[in-house]
């Protein structure tokens, strides 16, 4: 009889290359930003000086690339999933990025949202599946994304 973790593989191996959907939109607010600069202690004027900013090629406060990044998890939230694939499942866990490229800046009051594709699932051992997604982070009206990143999650199964 084969695991939680082997039947979800399955399904989720036949969904490599596929996009698993878009979320829903979210506005980035300089409060987020402010509050960002003063947990990491970045508060360089192109993120936290909206007046000094004006001045920039942006011509107003762009979130950090890192804020934009941290909000991978909760962006990803709204996008629907086949629920067989999380059969069993007692946990997931952020295994890391292989690779990020911040490729426009989010600028104050932009809406963001992410667009997810399964590149690809593996079994780490008998009760966790790695999956690697591709995760886009579409600025709203903007031909270019904030963020492109191939991120590792852990599923844990019972």
């Amino acid at each position: 009889m084969s695991t939680n973790a082997e039947q979800a593989l399955d399904l989720l191996k036949k969904l490599e290359g596929t996009e698993e959907g878009t979320g829903e939109w979210f506005q980035v607010e300089q409060e987020r930003i402010n509050d960002f600069a003063r947990v990491t202690i970045d508060d360089q004027y192109i993120h936290t000086d909206p007046e000094r900013a004006k001045d920039t090629p942006f011509g107003t406060t762009i979130a950090h690339g890192f804020l934009t990044l941290s909000l991978v998890s909760y962006l990803t939230q709204s996008i629907p999933r086949d629920p067989a694939a999380f059969q069993g499942m007692v946990m997931g866990i952020n295994y890391g990025f292989d690779k990020v490229r911040f490729v426009a800046p989010v600028k104050v009051n932009s809406r963001i949202r992410a667009r997810s594709e399964i590149a690809s699932a593996s079994l780490k051992d008998p009760n966790t599946v790695q999956i690697t997604r591709k995760v886009t982070l579409e600025i709203e009206g903007e031909d270019k994304p904030a963020c492109v990143a191939d991120w590792l999650t852990l599923i844990v199964y019972g």
